[in-house]
């Protein structure tokens, strides 16, 4: 073994460190003795570099005069930077009310990895899909710890499966018992409940054609989502189908503000979350109210005398979720504890409707948007003899694969999902030549990675064709991710595209839909998910289809 000095390029002064190095080895394990000295979670990305002179091989290394600097990715070791903040609000006003927009600037003038602090609440953002595949992955590096920088922290539960950090016992609970009743399998045995709750909604989208009224696409959609939700997670009927102007259920009211009062304050300082009154003590009676309505809906979509059943048996034969988790066991008998299910379960309702009705609302944006969208997928659905009486399962989703690539597209440049939030567990040099710190929140920010020029071609155009490329068939794996991915992975994502692929296609075979918003569309940036706000169309009942493609 030969002792040699090392350290960081651009940060020589602090990090010179002696390495035992072993003739012996070759380049690639040299890579990997300096990456795990001085944290750099890819070693493969390591150079070294001599007083005039590269480093190529292990015998360079040990031959070197001078301490030897290392690079990663052909770029000194340095901090993310980002824009210089004012006296007290930090760069808040730099990033908010257009926070898409604004991440999307400074990635170009900042770099790849850039830190932001928003009334002291300092995060780190990258659309660099290289760093988002480190940060998922669950490591020695990585985890999801919901700290007070954490997006989720003003809603974090430790014992509900979303909410809560991932080296804990609660979260293996949970996640052992609750993914069961979301697989492919278990979607399937929901696929009459989909088709079933969208066509009993035709009567009001009807009732407002036959009135000549255009109306929110969000607000209808997530009436429509939440009833799909109700059903699934609670066995209950919202009534929001009843009539055109029936109201939205307390419950999704509820969940709605929870999830909004959240955002707002998540977004500002960690002093802002103490204050005794406003928006935090909202939060918390927010909060209380939808636990409580969850509690009850629990209680009373419990059924007496149902037997226990394995796990994946109990998926595929339950009723609801809620009667899933009553007689779901596992290979030792036992359920998920009581303590946990209430929480559980109140995530399963609030993540699975305020995802999916944004989405909706986006497809439909996407569908009245961008020219020959709507006749296409149209035709696809009349040259597969789908119509209002099909009876949907997975395998008939499956042959639709225009519907496919136009719920791909949608996805990338329009996705609901925004700050999939992860913690470093000790300092880390990440793709790139970043430095972060211990306890750093990092949000791939996932408009910007799938927007990102390095790896899509024109990266703003809606074009479904792209899905049939060479290029993206072959693409990093991380970049587009529109339910995350990695062990704290969106679990739910089966459902929620299986869900939007029967609702979605039900109502553009029975209506021609036109958009009669003609104003920039606003999102709204106090809410958890990206939805549209300020988006009307009129849906008009279709008297007449294309004949089948010759």
């Amino acid at each position: 073994m030969v002792a040699k000095q090392f350290h960081l390029v651009g940060l020589e002064s602090s990090t010179n460190r002696s390495i035992d190095v072993n003739p012996g080895q070759d380049f690639k394990a040299l890579q990997k003795t300096v990456g795990d000295e001085f944290h750099i979670i890819e070693p493969s990305g390591i150079a070294f570099q001599g007083s005039d002179t590269p480093i190529e091989s292990t015998a360079d290394a040990i031959d070197s005069q001078t301490p030897i600097g290392i690079t990663v990715d052909g770029m000194p070791i340095r901090e993310p930077a980002g824009p210089p903040g004012l006296p007290f609000v930090g760069n808040y006003y730099e990033i908010f009310p257009d926070h898409l927009g604004n991440h999307a600037r400074l990635f170009h003038k900042y770099g790849t990895v850039i830190k932001t602090n928003a009334m002291g609440k300092v995060v780190y953002l990258t659309d660099e899909p290289e760093v988002a595949a480190f940060a998922f992955s669950e490591s020695a590096y990585f985890t999801k710890n919901i700290t007070p920088s954490h997006p989720l922290y003003g809603i974090k539960d430790n014992s509900a499966i979303f909410l809560c950090d991932t080296e804990i016992e609660n979260f293996k609970l949970a996640h052992k018992f609750i993914p069961p009743c979301l697989s492919p399998k278990a979607v399937r045995h929901y696929t009459p409940l989909m088709q079933q709750t969208v066509r009993n909604s035709f009567p009001v989208f009807d009732a407002l054609d036959a009135a000549g009224e255009s109306w929110n696409v969000y607000q209808y959609m997530l009436k429509l989502a939440s009833q799909t939700i109700g059903k699934f997670a609670l066995g209950m009927d919202f009534g929001h189908f009843d009539s055109p102007d029936a109201p939205m259920h307390p419950a999704v009211v509820s969940i709605a503000n929870f999830l909004a009062l959240n955002k707002r304050i998540s977004s500002r300082g960690e002093w802002y979350k103490k204050l005794p009154f406003g928006d935090p003590k909202r939060l918390k009676e927010v909060q209380q109210e939808t636990y409580a309505f969850i509690m009850d809906a629990v209680n009373n979509a419990t059924v007496p005398g149902a037997s226990d059943l394995p796990l994946h048996e109990a998926a595929l034969q339950a009723r609801n979720v809620v009667d899933y988790m009553n007689r779901a066991v596992d290979e030792k008998g036992e359920k998920l504890p009581s303590s946990l299910a209430i929480p559980n379960m109140v995530v399963m309702t609030a993540a699975g409707f305020t995802t999916t009705s944004s989405l909706l609302s986006w497809l439909l944006y996407s569908l009245v948007t961008y020219p020959g969208e709507q006749e296409r997928l149209l035709q696809e659905l009349v040259d597969h003899g789908i119509d209002n009486e099909t009876t949907w399962s997975p395998d008939v989703v499956a042959s639709l694969s225009y519907l496919d690539k136009f719920v791909k597209e949608s996805q990338r440049i329009h996705n609901p999902s925004f700050q999939p939030g992860r913690t470093t567990k000790q300092e880390v040099i990440v793709p790139g030549g970043w430095r972060l710190p211990k306890e750093a929140v990092l949000v791939p920010a996932l408009y910007a990675i799938h927007t990102n020029p390095k790896y899509w071609d024109n990266a703003t155009k809606f074009d479904t064709g792209r899905w049939d490329t060479a290029a993206v068939k072959n693409r990093h794996r991380c970049s587009y991710l529109p339910f995350a991915t990695g062990p704290r992975g969106c679990i739910g994502f089966n459902f929620a595209l299986q869900e939007a692929k029967i609702l979605f296609p039900e109502l553009v075979y029975r209506y021609e839909f036109v958009r009669t918003s003609y104003e920039a569309i606003e999102y709204d940036p106090e809410f958890q998910l990206i939805r549209p706000l300020n988006f009307y169309v009129r849906a008009r009942k279709r008297t007449e289809w294309p004949a089948k493609s010759a």
